[in-house]
């Protein structure tokens, strides 16, 4: 029998994170260079440390997507975060530039050619995670402790508390019973704040936003509320410690509630599995739990490098499913085409909709109007119910 009374820990990272900071340029530069050729070709890593920030890897992009641009989107990434300290600030950091052309090994075994259909970017596992905890079909330890720090940020831009700085943490202990969250038990945020504000100023400001954010009465103990634990956090972002893109995979699904293959996904155009499947398989979960075909839903996809096709489809509900795991699978096959191009063209994926994945969560987020968080929506759920005749 699965567990259903137990404490369950996320946590999260604002957007000026350093690790985050290294996503956000890195997705920038992806959106750059899909604005320029919907089919680009990119996999970018970036490195942000005191006044200094490393692009790297290899991309298959139009001539007008030069060096000097992609430099420039590193710094205004930086300048939207917030950055404008002596350690790090986006007009006087140095930018180094060492993006280069493609491989023609990895693009041989990708394109499409003849009878031969866009093959895999690479090998790997993609999961994707639904659960009815939360609205947006989300654990709620993970939801909560993105909101918390969003809504911090928020204040910060807005110039509502101009003392807090771009680099914060959070991380919510939920008490679940019966399988359902029903309160906080601690909460744990620590935010980057200017050296002339006290601590006591910082903590009541950081539970008005906390208070907004959980649900009435989930408020964990005062004495189980941490913040700035260590008494001080003025040096942050990549000034207080090196930041790589790439680093907060679990930050950025599913905290921890569901597996995860390994791969990141900023820094990377649509083509490579490790985004796109991982995007599906999240679609394919939530529709599954919004046509109350199961509380929860966990899916992995497999896939090898220049195959088109996903080597294996798994659904597991959990305990909680309505229907015949097998058929869901079969059905959720018919439904959506898996290899790498039916992702993309179902979800619409090759548009530059990535630097607003880049902090705060890339799932339970709202779709938008110019078809970011496409694979949000809720749009198979009709079909689902009709399939299983609900």
């Amino acid at each position: 029998m699965p567990k259903t009374d137990y404490i369950f820990t996320s946590e999260s990272v604002s957007e000026g994170h350093p690790d985050k900071v290294s996503d956000r340029i890195s997705d920038s530069i992806v959106d750059l260079c899909l604005a320029a050729d919907p089919h680009a070709r990119v996999a970018l890593e970036t490195l942000c440390t005191t006044n200094h920030i490393t692009l790297a890897g290899e991309v298959r992009v139009p001539a007008s997507v030069t060096h000097e641009k992609m430099i420039e989107a590193a710094r205004q990434a930086v300048k939207d975060i917030g950055y404008e300290q002596d350690g790090f600030h986006w007009k006087t950091a140095k930018v180094e530039c060492l993006v280069h052309a493609q491989s023609a090994d990895i693009a041989v075994g990708v394109d499409q050619a003849g009878n031969k259909d866009e093959g895999a970017g690479d090998q790997g596992i993609m999961f994707g995670f639904a659960v009815n905890e939360t609205h947006e079909l989300m654990p709620a330890p993970i939801h909560y402790s993105h909101a918390i720090l969003e809504s911090l940020a928020e204040a910060r831009h807005a110039g509502d508390a101009k003392f807090l700085g771009p680099d914060a943490k959070s991380q919510l202990s939920l008490q679940y019973v019966g399988g359902k969250p029903v309160r906080a038990t601690s909460v744990v945020v620590s935010t980057q704040h200017s050296a002339d504000v006290s601590q006591d100023v910082i903590r009541e400001c950081v539970r008005e936003h906390v208070m907004k954010i959980l649900p009435k009465g989930w408020m964990c103990p005062e004495e189980e509320f941490y913040v700035n634990p260590t008494g001080r956090f003025v040096i942050g972002g990549p000034d207080g410690d090196t930041g790589l893109t790439g680093r907060k995979i679990i930050v950025d699904t599913y905290g921890g509630a569901a597996p995860h293959g390994g791969g990141a996904f900023s820094g990377k155009d649509p083509t490579k599995v490790d985004r796109s499947a991982a995007y599906a398989a999240r679609y394919l979960a939530k529709n599954v739990v919004g046509a109350g075909l199961a509380e929860r839903c966990l899916i992995q996809l497999a896939y090898a490098i220049g195959v088109s096709k996903p080597l294996a489809v798994y659904v597991d509900t959990q305990g909680t499913g309505e229907v015949d795991e097998d058929k869901l699978s079969k059905v959720l096959q018919e439904l959506m085409n898996l290899t790498p191009r039916g992702i993309r063209e179902h979800l619409k994926l090759n548009r530059p909709i990535y630097t607003r994945t880049s902090s705060y969560g890339h799932f339970g987020r709202a779709p938008d109007g110019q078809g970011g968080f496409s694979w949000e929506r809720l749009d198979l759920v009709p079909e689902l119910e009709s399939a299983f005749g609900v």
